[in-house]
């Protein structure tokens, strides 16, 4: 089976991985999350910097942690997209680099293939087709996939994602970055029926609202306007109660436009990715809501759902068995649909 040795630095993790079929051999992450407190979210210049720095020994690290030298490695992978655009160059010139020096294969993955693969990692034997709800800090999308490099586009915020309204909710309550870990934490301890919050719902030219896209960015303003009135009385804001209310609502949300979208297509799989996947609340209610339609869910261990290079690696190693290469000439990008992921391929 092909070794790939894989770099992911498409935001605030430098991470390498090496990974053979779905089987991780290592898988080194170096956060910043330290750096970018102070400063409320992540700053991409600090970021950037960060990963020049790190990559050379994270990927050190990796091939040392897997017992392994350079001509056991049959292909170098890394993110091209999407993500910070700076953060992005770093580890897809050092892939590029270090697959020509070393005379190997490269190839650029989607990082939302990426989270998506992430399920691969604990459950080898997942088989396409099944739906993905793939919820971070930059995206919230249902996706229906049908093999490998092969997607379709069913359901996606139309504002804010999952992760980000997280953030910015935890920034209105002065909890600090990043957000939904602390949010989640604290959810545990409050009362989750406190307040009634909006979950926000697509409208429809035609009447009614789309199934399946999302709206977080009405929740997150009702939850400042909420913070106001309770300031404006006088009173002192009741975290717990908000967080619980707020991530109750996120997750309800999500949940019935996933379980109405896997039910209307007929897939009786669903396969959770992104660092919202990690998520407390969220695992145990679409949990139990998917067993009440005979559904199944798997959710990647929380070490795969946050960024990391063993998901990237497990993508590129598919990829690679299919016979799919890339162009040196593969640029970062920090947009990019992954239904249209096979452009990236020759």
């Amino acid at each position: 089976m092909a070794k790939i040795l894989a770099i992911e630095t498409s935001c605030d993790e430098t991470a390498a991985a090496i990974v053979s079929d779905r089987q991780v051999l290592s898988n080194v992450v170096a956060s910043q999350i330290a750096t970018h407190q102070k400063y409320g979210g992540v700053v991409p210049e600090l970021a950037s910097r960060q990963h020049l720095a790190n990559v050379g020994q994270i990927v050190d690290a990796a091939l040392e942690a897997a017992g392994l030298d350079w001509p056991a490695i049959d292909a170098v992978a890394a993110t091209c997209a999407p993500g910070l655009v700076g953060a992005l160059l770093v580890g897809l010139t050092a892939a590029k680099t270090l697959a020509m020096v070393h005379h190997k294969p490269f190839l650029g993955i989607h990082h939302l293939e990426g989270h998506l693969y992430a399920s691969y990692l604990s459950n080898p034997d997942l088989v396409p087709p099944y739906l993905c709800l793939l919820v971070s800090g930059g995206h919230t999308s249902l996706i229906q996939v049908k093999g490998c490099g092969d997607y379709v586009m069913l359901g996606q915020t139309r504002d804010d994602a999952a992760g980000e309204a997280f953030d910015k909710v935890a920034r209105l309550l002065d909890l600090g970055y990043p957000g939904g870990p602390i949010i989640d934490q604290l959810a545990q301890t409050g009362n989750a029926q406190a307040f009634s919050l909006p979950e926000g719902n697509i409208s429809l030219p035609e009447g009614g609202f789309h199934p399946y896209d999302s709206s977080f960015s009405g929740l997150k303003t009702a939850v400042l306007r909420l913070v106001e009135r309770i300031k404006a009385a006088g009173s002192s804001p009741p975290v717990a109660d908000i967080a619980a209310s707020f991530q109750t609502t996120v997750v309800r949300s999500l949940t019935r436009r996933t379980l109405r979208c896997a039910l209307d297509h007929n897939l009786s799989t669903i396969a959770v990715g992104g660092g919202v996947a990690a998520n407390s609340g969220l695992r145990q209610y679409l949990q139990a809501e998917a067993e009440r339609h005979n559904l199944t869910v798997i959710f990647p261990p929380l070490k795969y759902c946050t960024d990391n290079a063993a998901m990237i690696a497990c993508a590129a190693a598919d990829h690679f068995r299919l016979g799919h290469t890339s162009p040196l000439a593969t640029a970062a990008q920090s947009r990019m649909s992954i239904t249209q992921v096979m452009a990236l391929y020759v």
